[in-house]
């Protein structure tokens, strides 16, 4: 199955694309890069029974708008967090966040004044450095890489895709996670994401870390490869009084690797009946 984003709202200029589906209090689930809110997929029919789950693809990313001279940069993105949130109506979410959607969220709360009912978070863009060796080599030669020839790029983002999870992903996840990136308009979309990541937009908020005013959950996969285990157990010391959750057999795209293990964290937090 895939999520539907039926919905489009305009912020900044540029059409973001969202569903809905559940009931009870809200839910905001922000994904990270290079994927789209289908990393949800498997997550969101198990959470929707208890509450109503938002999801979104950031501007730049999935079904949302692609197009040349785009601000698709972490910069851009807590904003587009704040308009939709404001957009839907919500005040105090509860919000679950990977990878970029991390970086989003804390961003949103931190400069922009978000306020969230808890924070379930993982596997975040974060803390410096971040940024592998393929980000830095793209961000020097972006045009070369969104000229190249379509089967050298299709091939260069499934390899990429691949590293995300330590289970590696099936061909039905690949082919969900890549078709964003194919085509026309597709393919410059990936390396203009890619170099617009600056590590500029962690540093401004990273001095701010601290407790948040509401419970924070922080989770990582044991065999993540993109990002070292030690970053989440700095992370959860700086704005959490939880320790770090460490996800066994899982790697940087937990949702594919162990699902289950995000909706355990996710059910912990109901009331008890």
């Amino acid at each position: 199955m895939r999520l539907d984003l039926p919905n489009a709202t305009i912020v900044d200029g540029s059409a973001i694309r969202w569903g809905r589906a559940g009931e009870g209090p809200p839910l905001v689930a922000i994904h990270g890069t290079p994927f789209s809110s289908q990393v949800w997929r498997r997550i969101v029919p198990h959470l929707a029974p208890h509450w109503t789950v938002y999801w979104f693809d950031l501007a730049g990313y999935g079904r949302s708008e692609m197009r040349e001279g785009q601000d698709v940069s972490l910069g851009v993105q807590n904003r587009v967090l704040a308009a939709l949130l404001q957009e839907w109506g919500l005040e105090r979410p509860h919000v679950l966040a990977h990878d970029f959607g991390g970086a989003t969220a804390l961003r949103g709360h931190f400069l922009d004044g978000l306020s969230y009912a808890s924070l379930t978070i993982f596997d975040a863009v974060a803390l410096a450095p971040w940024g592998s060796p393929f980000v830095r080599h793209v961000r020097q030669h972006e045009a070369a890489f969104a000229g190249m020839p379509a089967y050298m790029h299709d091939a260069l983002v499934t390899a990429y895709l691949q590293t995300s999870a330590h289970r590696g992903l099936d061909e039905e996840a690949l082919r969900i996670y890549a078709e964003p990136w194919t085509g026309d308009q597709g393919q410059p979309a990936f390396y203009r994401q890619i170099a617009q990541m600056d590590q500029r937009y962690t540093d401004e908020v990273e001095s701010l870390y601290r407790p948040l005013d509401c419970p924070v959950t922080v989770l990582w996969g044991e065999e993540d490869g993109w990002i070292p285990l030690d970053k989440g157990r700095d992370l959860a010391g700086r704005i959490s009084d939880r320790p770090l959750v460490v996800i066994p057999e899982a790697g940087h795209l937990v949702q594919e690797d162990c699902p289950e293990a995000i909706v355990a964290a996710m059910l912990r937090q109901l009331p008890a009946a």
